[in-house]
């Protein structure tokens, strides 16, 4: 696989702190891997808050959250930059809600750093031998987790994440009034 150039361990142009927290895109390997980033981020992201609802006593409402965050995490590995938006969206607006802590502030920040890598990577087009996109490798559970299943998914959940997160943004828009509300009131 090595001579073919089909390896695994494709060469990331920056470091893993520069590319969490402010990634640039110089080649095709960069986008893939500022999507498989984002899409782990994403998941993380489900998991704790799933983990924290459940603690709470919200277990459907961490399902929904869970559901959420991860199909989400689906499309910001298909460079979607809806998916992206709407859950940097969603997470500020919880934010507001719940309060800030320092976790709390840290996944903000990999979820803007995760918006920002979208936006940048939706946008970008190759055009030289360097920029193309690597393959995507399915030897291992986790290149089948990160490099097939998104693939294989988002455009089966596309339509109906939309209506899902819109529905769920309505929701969170209305709590967030009768929060803001409660509190002036």
């Amino acid at each position: 696989m090595e001579t073919l150039g089909l390896s695994d361990s494709t060469p990331r142009t920056e470091g893993r702190l520069k590319s969490l927290f402010w990634p640039s895109i110089q080649t095709g390997s960069d986008v893939d891997y500022l999507g498989a980033q984002g899409y782990w981020v994403c998941t993380v992201a489900a998991v704790l808050s799933f983990i924290v609802s459940a603690l709470m006593g919200s277990v459907i409402l961490g399902l929904f959250t869970l559901l959420f965050y991860y199909l989400g995490g689906v499309g910001v590995r298909e460079r979607s930059r809806y998916a992206a938006t709407v859950i940097l969206i969603l997470f500020v607006a919880d934010l507001f809600v719940s309060g800030l802590s320092v976790i709390r502030v840290f996944v903000g920040a990999l979820l803007l750093s995760n918006f920002r890598a979208t936006w940048i990577a939706s946008h970008w087009k190759p055009d030289a031998e360097e920029a193309s996109l690597p393959p995507r490798l399915g030897e291992t559970w986790s290149d089948k987790f990160v490099d097939k299943l998104p693939q294989w998914l988002w455009p089966k959940i596309r339509i109906p994440y939309y209506i899902f997160s819109a529905c769920l943004l309505l929701l969170t828009a209305i709590g967030l009034v009768m929060t803001i509300l409660r509190r002036t009131g």
